[in-house]
């Protein structure tokens, strides 16, 4: 069976893992992904200073942003979700990028992956619904007139389970088809520049996927929080 060539993947076949590595590509790239946030926050919280530098400026501008506009949509209360909203976004983007440096893998390019993040973003949505509104979080599956609320049941049970679809499929899918692309254009013409394009529209695209999982993610928090109408 043909595989792509990984610098991770090698390196661990060398060492006589190589079963493993290709069979858990997606989660050696996925830990590679946690070091290197985890790394960037222990250096940037290090390096925090009184008067900012211009790293910490930019920083402090990225969270601020992403806090503001979070709290736009969900209101203040939506604060106390916000680092799971920064967590989950900074992630999906670094997971993106990592795919554009040749040698290296998109963790969210797995299904595995989005679907465990769609999943997380899942149970957390009906665990504020409960937080917010305790037993009375039923009502938003119930709809707006009683005789008809076995059948909203049913029809909201469906709505909230394709969220978990459309969260994962959609992210694994443009990333994915942005791998796949990269992967063709640098085996066909890599030595000729080719592959440029593809990687700026694939710095758009990551940036725009990672936005669109928080946003929806957002939304769904936001929905969960409101009084059921």
């Amino acid at each position: 069976m043909e595989h792509h060539y990984y610098f991770i993947v090698e390196i661990l076949s060398g060492l006589g893992l190589g079963h493993f590595a290709h069979e858990w590509s997606h989660v050696l790239h996925s830990w590679l992904v946690m070091i290197l946030l985890l790394l960037g926050s222990f250096l940037l919280v290090k390096g925090i200073q009184l008067i900012p530098t211009r790293g910490q400026n930019f920083m402090e501008m990225v969270i601020e942003g992403l806090e503001n506009f979070m709290v736009d949509i969900t209101g203040p209360e939506g604060r106390a979700f916000f680092p799971y909203i920064c967590t989950i976004f900074l992630y999906i983007l670094v997971s993106n990028l990592l795919g554009l440096i040749p040698g290296f893998f998109s963790p969210t390019a797995n299904l595995n992956t989005t679907l465990s993040m769609a999943l997380c973003t899942f149970v957390l949505t009906h665990a504020i619904g409960v937080k917010f509104h305790g037993v009375k979080y039923i009502k938003h599956f119930l709809g707006p007139v009683m005789f008809l609320a076995p059948l909203m049941i049913i029809i909201e049970s469906i709505g909230h389970l394709a969220r978990i679809m459309s969260l994962s499929i959609r992210l694994f899918g443009n990333i994915m088809g942005k791998e796949k692309i990269l992967g063709i254009l640098f085996g066909l013409a890599g030595l000729y520049l080719a592959p440029l394009p593809i990687l700026f529209l694939g710095l758009l695209v990551s940036f725009i996927q990672a936005l669109v999982f928080m946003l929806l993610s957002i939304v769904y928090f936001a929905g969960a929080m409101e009084e059921a109408h």
